[in-house]
Parts: structure tokens; C-alpha cells; sequence
């Protein structure tokens, strides 16, 4: 009796240890998921890409690159100047700009992607005897893999919208750099630079004007430039969103 009544008091015990076991693993179990989600990484952002290469242009060789943040780059080479003397030639000269795209093309760009399957289409036109506009292409690259498509021209309404919407974003670009250097050394070539670039603005050919918005309050603020190149910098700075104004841009 004595012996049963032993064992019956151990058996208590250790089914009382088991579980005391099981509920800590229970809970261990579950602060280690608890943790894993808030230190599980987050999901990349997805990009887009447009390449462009044509020979005889001003920039003839760029890649625009644009996250589902906005935040993109502008990444390319500057023709170099013709030398006067033969056989002399100079480098290139390599662009390397960071800028932050608004959220409506952010959007646009990104849409227009899902729309196209992520460049898993047919871009090129089969259109023959077409006129070279320059080597084209758009990149997608995002959790569901990467994928592109190359075209010099294209019959694709999409492709065509992405086409003119990166290549008004470059033009604006290259016309924020134009106005930098004539800023810094000609002062007096911002009157007809400023006149183009606010012609191509109201034509749609240069677009996200947030991305010079430094270069704009630059020549605005400068007592020393003419006062009708001043006045069309603090035009096209009114012509930026509010929510794009920044003093680091």
C-alpha cells in the first residue's frame, strides 16, 4: 500500500513537471514567432527600368530607375565635346543624379507595368522601314522575377506613355544640368535656356519639374541674373506640387 501510494505521488509530480514543460514550450514557442514577424524582412520594392541608346545625341547613352518609393536615379554619359585639333578626343562625361518622382507618376509608371505583364509583351512594332529613334529598353524587376522587352519603336499605347513619360522626366534633367553650368559661367545664356525649357514644360515633352526644383530657387534667389530669367524660375517652381517642395532637392 505503502509502495502504490509512492509511486502514485511520483507519477503526480512528473505529470506536473511535463506540463509545466509543455506550457513553457508552448510560449517559447510563441514569442520566437512573435519575434520572427517583427524581424520577418520586408518585401522588396518593386523597379522600373528604361534604357535608352541612340549615337549623335547630347546624352547617348541613360538608364532612369524608379522604385515603387518614388526615389529613382538618372545614370548615363554626356557626349563629349568635339575637339578642335585631330586626333584628340575627351571622355565622356558620366551622370550620376538621384531624385524623387511625385506620387501621381509614381503611380502612372507602376500601373502601366501591372498593365503590361511586367514587359512580358511584344514591344517592338513589325512595322518595317521605321526611322531609328534610339535602342529602347523597360526593365521590371520585383519579387515575381525580372523581366524587359527592347524596341526602337513600338505600336503599344502603354509602351508608348512609359516611352514619353521617362524621356520627359531625362529632358528636364538634362535641362537642369544645361541650366547649372550656364549659371555657374554664363549668366547671360539662362534668358534663352530658361525660355526653352519653359516652352517644352507647356508642350509636355519635360516633366517632374521636382527634380531641378534646386537648380529653379537657385537662379530665382540670385540678385545677379536678369529679372525675366528669375521670374519664369519662380513660374515653373509654382508649377511643382506642394508635397514635392523640398529644400534638400
Amino acid at each position: 500500500m505503502t509502495i502504490r501510494l509512492g509511486l502514485a505521488m511520483a507519477f503526480s509530480s512528473l505529470n506536473r513537471f511535463a506540463c509545466a514543460a509543455l506550457l513553457l514550450g508552448v510560449a517559447c514557442g510563441s514569442c520566437l514567432c512573435a519575434q520572427t514577424a517583427q524581424t520577418a524582412p520586408a518585401r522588396p520594392m518593386a523597379v522600373v527600368s528604361f534604357s535608352f541608346e541612340r549615337r549623335g545625341v547630347p546624352v547617348p547613352r541613360y538608364t532612369l530607375r524608379v522604385s515603387e518609393s518614388g526615389a529613382g536615379s538618372y545614370e548615363g554619359e554626356e557626349a563629349p565635346p568635339v575637339s578642335p585639333y585631330p586626333g584628340v578626343s575627351s571622355n565622356p562625361d558620366p551622370i550620376d543624379r538621384a531624385f524623387i518622382l511625385s506620387p501621381a507618376t509614381t503611380a502612372k509608371i507602376f500601373g502601366l507595368a501591372h498593365e503590361l505583364r511586367g514587359f512580358k509583351v511584344r514591344c517592338a512594332s513589325g512595322a518595317k522601314n521605321i526611322a531609328d529613334t534610339g535602342k529602347k529598353t523597360l526593365i521590371y524587376q520585383g519579387p515575381e522575377g525580372e523581366s524587359s522587352c527592347t524596341y526602337n519603336y513600338s505600336d503599344s499605347k502603354g509602351v508608348t506613355v512609359l516611352t514619353d513619360l521617362f524621356q520627359g522626366i531625362a529632358e528636364t534633367m538634362d535641362e537642369g544640368r544645361r541650366l547649372d553650368h550656364l549659371h555657374r559661367y554664363d549668366r547671360l545664356g539662362l534668358d534663352a535656356a530658361m525660355a526653352t525649357l519653359a516652352e517644352q514644360v507647356a508642350e509636355g515633352r519635360a516633366l517632374e519639374l521636382s527634380t531641378i526644383q534646386a537648380t529653379l530657387r537657385s537662379i530665382a534667389s540670385d540678385s545677379e541674373v536678369m529679372e525675366r530669367v528669375r521670374a519664369r524660375a519662380n513660374k515653373l517652381l509654382a508649377m511643382v506640387p506642394a508635397e514635392m517642395l523640398t529644400s534638400r532637392q
